[in-house]
């Protein structure tokens, strides 16, 4: 069924937000007026019997707002795979919402925060949905992936989600909320369900709401050559005058501070989120600058970007001894992955193929103030490399052959 076109979708660079200065109590006697003035909690997962239980277990205690959005955040908490909040987006004005919907934002390994699309788990599979799908060929065959930009939390919030994160004294674990919230799907369900994907349907139904026209804004014109990358003219990151919020965080992954930086293209139409670490910089994420946000607290549009552009500092790259024989998995273009984290040895050291993609290169001498690291000697295979027999949660992107 073809999607009746929307309305266009307006695009500005909008200011990053801090948390509101509420405190908890606050925040949550705010929420609590909004029940009794008649809004529904609509969770998507088991909670949906009993909606209360979420309220009971995770009540909010932090609030953002964006545009017409306000995200109230339970505190954090972690399971084996991730570090997670459970969120209650209400959009449009508090005072007349009906409709409360409770969602699942965790923390990707390109430490972007994120908004679980369902999740899939049974004795074969444990896997959270990475939002729409695309599909891509490779090797002559069709796949259908996961479009992982798609989950991405507005860049505007992502700085305050990192300091509502550093207010937890400790992290509890939690086994239980991903199921509460998320709607469980067959272990071969790797499209989101309609809540998520008809927004997006709406909004790129009227051809004036596409980034570039739905072609990619940059891509590597050469197969597995970093120094290939182009750019459509105008969605450049605008390093001149584009830096919009700069902010700090730490990782132990990547060995310590961290900067990040939200630069906005020349034209104005797309945004970047940068980061770099004591060793690695990279692209986490790259998003339009349109205005309209879903009930997942997501952009209903997103952005074509060849994926190698948002590689990560440290990469899935590891050998699956499970397998028979052992199959290496890896997500680092061939030939360009370096050491084996010392943190996680199912992960590898991307900057062998980062410290050559022109894009970064700039961003490091005139953003970071200093030239690259010089590190720029012929690429090299890892020399160990790690072996992972469990499949987390978030690793990688799910893959079928086959287009629908």
């Amino acid at each position: 069924m073809q999607e009746r076109a929307g309305a266009v979708v307006e695009s500005r660079v909008v200011a990053s937000v801090e948390p509101s200065a509420l405190s908890p109590r606050q925040v949550g006697q705010e929420f609590c007026s909004l029940l009794e003035a008649g809004a529904k909690l609509e969770p998507a997962g088991a909670a949906r019997r009993r909606p209360r239980v979420l309220l009971e277990r995770y009540p909010p205690r932090h609030k953002i707002e964006l545009l017409d959005v306000t995200y109230y955040l339970s505190d954090a908490r972690q399971n084996a795979d991730i570090r997670f909040f459970v969120a209650y987006v209400v959009r449009g004005l508090r005072a007349r919402a009906r409709r409360i919907h409770p969602r699942l934002f965790y923390k990707d390994i390109s430490l972007t925060w994120r908004s679980a699309s369902h999740h899939v788990r049974s004795e074969e599979e444990n896997w959270i949905g990475k939002g729409d799908v695309k599909t891509v060929v490779e090797d002559g065959e069709e796949l259908v992936v996961s479009n992982e930009l798609t989950t991405d939390l507005p860049l505007e919030i992502q700085t305050a989600l990192e300091t509502c994160l550093r207010r937890a004294r400790r992290v509890p674990r939690d086994e239980v909320a991903v199921g509460l919230v998320l709607r469980r799907g067959p272990d071969d369900r790797i499209e989101p369900y309609r809540d998520f994907t008809g927004p997006r349907r709406r909004a790129a139904a009227n051809p004036r709401n596409r980034v570039n026209r739905g072609r990619p804004i940059a891509r590597f014109t050469r197969k597995n050559d970093p120094a290939s990358l182009r750019f459509a003219r105008g969605y450049e990151p605008d390093f001149a005058d584009g830096v919009v919020e700069a902010g700090e965080g730490t990782s132990r992954l990547y060995g310590g501070r961290l900067r990040r930086f939200r630069i906005v293209s020349r034209n104005r139409k797309v945004q970047y989120l940068f980061i770099a670490g004591p060793h690695q910089a990279w692209i986490a994420s790259c998003q339009p600058t349109t205005t309209e946000i879903m009930s997942y607290g997501v952009r209903t549009l997103d952005v074509a970007v060849d994926d190698d552009l948002l590689l990560p500092g440290y990469e899935y790259h590891y050998l699956d001894e499970s397998e028979d024989p052992p199959a290496l998995h890896s997500q680092i273009p061939p030939g360009f992955a370096g050491a084996v984290s010392d943190v996680d040895p199912s992960r590898a050291d991307a900057s062998p193929w980062l410290d050559r993609v022109p894009v970064i290169r700039e961003f490091r001498r005139k953003v970071l103030g200093r030239a690259s690291r010089d590190r720029l000697s012929a690429p090299s295979s890892a020399s160990t490399v790690g072996s992972c027999r469990d499949r987390p949660a978030t690793r990688g992107t799910r893959r079928r052959p086959g287009a629908r």
